[in-house]
């Protein structure tokens, strides 16, 4: 994990301009299931970011521009996951437009998933895993919270290890 870094907003929630413009970006030909089209043609698409190796890659799809979406997120998600910024006073408008009374409601797979992912884990790692202290500035319960974070076992996962390591038991 790469610690606070010096950018104003995280870069999990740039514009697809901006951190497309802060990547060095890949295409490569992949083997496997999809024939012909697939072992002749680079649709393989992989984004790293800056000089770090946080990278996001896809090559499922026989479309270069159907995989270069999928990679995109999946480095956004690898962003918030990795890269720490430091955590605002107050919780963002988006946090506060997908809280329907005290409840998160976003779908792993939406678009907001990793800005609202690197919020929550820019301020439960500065509260050195303690989700009570979190929760209180986004708006919501500390299950709620947990709840959230169990929808990437990653993040969830590093939240345990932080909680782990600052002698407070792991959440299931």
């Amino acid at each position: 994990m790469i610690e606070v870094a010096d950018y104003e907003t995280h870069p999990a929630t740039w514009s697809e301009q901006h951190l497309v413009e802060a990547c060095s970006s890949r295409r490569q030909r992949r083997s496997g299931p999809g024939g012909q089209h697939r072992n002749k043609v680079e649709t393989a698409v992989v984004y790293e970011f800056a000089d770090s190796a946080i990278t996001g890659s896809a090559s499922e799809q026989r479309s270069q521009e159907a995989n270069r979406k999928v990679a995109l997120f999946r480095l956004r998600v690898n962003l918030a996951l990795q890269l720490r910024c430091q955590p605002r006073s107050e919780c963002s408008a988006l946090w506060r437009s997908r809280l329907r009374q005290g409840r998160v409601q976003v779908n792993p797979g939406h678009a907001d998933f990793p800005a609202l992912l690197s919020e929550v884990l820019d301020h439960v790692l500065a509260d050195q895993g303690d989700l009570q202290q979190s929760a209180e500035t986004l708006l919501c319960t500390k299950t709620q919270l947990f709840k959230f974070l169990k929808l990437d076992p990653r993040a969830a996962k590093l939240v345990n290890d932080t909680r782990e390591s600052c002698g407070m038991k792991k959440l299931r």
